[in-house]
Formats: structure tokens, sequence, C-alpha cells
């Protein structure tokens, strides 16, 4: 009896293990990898274009002060080195402009007008990288003409001047990047002599520059 017990309690053991073997495996739990997303890096040299309003002002020793309006649009060209977060570089840009402002104050009641056809600046960039945004600040050297015209007359010079500013860079696809900046833009002051109805007529030039661009990144 005893004998019969333990050989029947050793096949249902042995009936348990074969229904189980029977059963699907329990279901694994799912883990999917979140994508890779390599880190932005900024160095590199770069091409673009750019364009944007601008507002200012211009002084005549006959005349005082007035407002100057415009706009311009042009080429960008620059390079960018990046230690960590920190992006050190160097820009420069050449554009077409539009600037300009008269006045017909009692110093002037034939009209002082002063303008800019063109403007170009060279600039050390300094920004702090939030991956792909880049805040950054700028300043270097400007480069335009200051034209003076009076009753008929003009005199333009080249001047050599300073800017300062700040501005916003993004990563947008690929290879592209967009901006927003601002610039002050200082181009000094000549002077143009009788042709501007004085002796010694000294014209200044200053302007805030508010522009735009989109570049491509090598």
């Amino acid at each position: 009896m005893k004998r019969l017990f333990v050989a029947g309690a050793a096949l249902f053991a042995l009936a348990g293990v074969a229904a189980a073997a029977d059963l699907p495996p329990a279901p694994q739990s799912y883990y999917k990898a979140p994508p890779y997303m390599p880190v932005y890096t900024w160095t590199g040299f770069y091409l673009g274009i750019n364009g944007g309003g601008a507002l200012g002002s211009s002084k005549w020793d006959t005349a005082g002060s007035f407002n100057t309006s415009g706009g311009l649009v042009g080429g960008t060209i620059g390079y960018n080195y990046q230690i960590s977060h920190v992006v050190l570089g160097v820009e420069g840009d050449m554009d077409w402009a539009s600037i300009s402002g008269t006045t017909t104050n009692a110093g002037c009641p034939a009209g002082c007008k002063t303008s800019d056809s063109w403007l170009s600046t060279v600039r050390g960039r300094a920004g702090y990288a939030f991956d792909r945004f880049l805040p950054y600040v700028t300043g270097g050297a400007a480069f335009g003409d200051i034209r003076a015209n009076t009753a008929g007359l003009t005199t333009t010079t080249t001047n050599v001047g300073w800017t300062v500013g700040a501005g916003l860079e993004f990563a947008i696809a690929g290879n592209w990047t967009a901006k927003a900046e601002y610039l002050y833009v200082d181009l000094g002051k000549f002077n143009c002599g009788l042709n501007c109805g004085a002796a010694t007529d000294n014209v200044s030039f200053k302007t805030n520059l508010i522009r735009a661009g989109v570049n491509y990144r090598f």
C-alpha cells in the first residue's frame, strides 16, 4: 500500500511538470531604448545672409542732430570654436545699405542730408551654448561711408568706427542655423568743410541695427 501511494505521488508530480512545460512562456517586459541624440557642436566655418533695419542719428555742426533710418541686406562669413559650453568665434559681414535722414531747420534751410550706402563689420563673438541654442555678445570694428549733401553739393568719405551688440543663434535643421541680433554702430565723423556750407562742418553717423540671418555651417 505504501508503495502504491509513493508511486501515485510520483506520477502526479510528473504530470504537473509536464503540464507546466506545455504552458506558453510568461510575457517578457518590453523596453525601448530612447533614440540617440548627439550633442550639437558649433565648431566650424559658416556662410550666410543677413538683413534688417536701422534707426540712428547724424549730427552736423551747423544743423544739429536729426534722425536717420533705413534698411540693409548682405552676406556673412565666420568661424566658431567650442570649448565645453563656451563658443568663441570671429564674424565678418558686408551689407548694402539705404540709411538716410534729412533736416531743414534754421541751421540748414537748404536741407542737410546724411546717408550711408554700405556697411561692414568685423567682430569677435563669445557665447554659451545650450545644446542647439547659442546666446552671444559681440563687438569689433565697423566700416562704412558717410555722405553729406546740401544745396546740391555732396561729400563722401569712408570711415572706420566701432560696434557692439548681442544676439541669439539656434540650429534649425541639418547644417542650417538662424539668428537674430542687435548692433550699435558708430562710424565717427568727418569734416565736409565748405561743401557743407561752412569752413569747418563736422558730420557724424551713428545707428542701431536690428537684423536676422540664416547661416550654413560646414
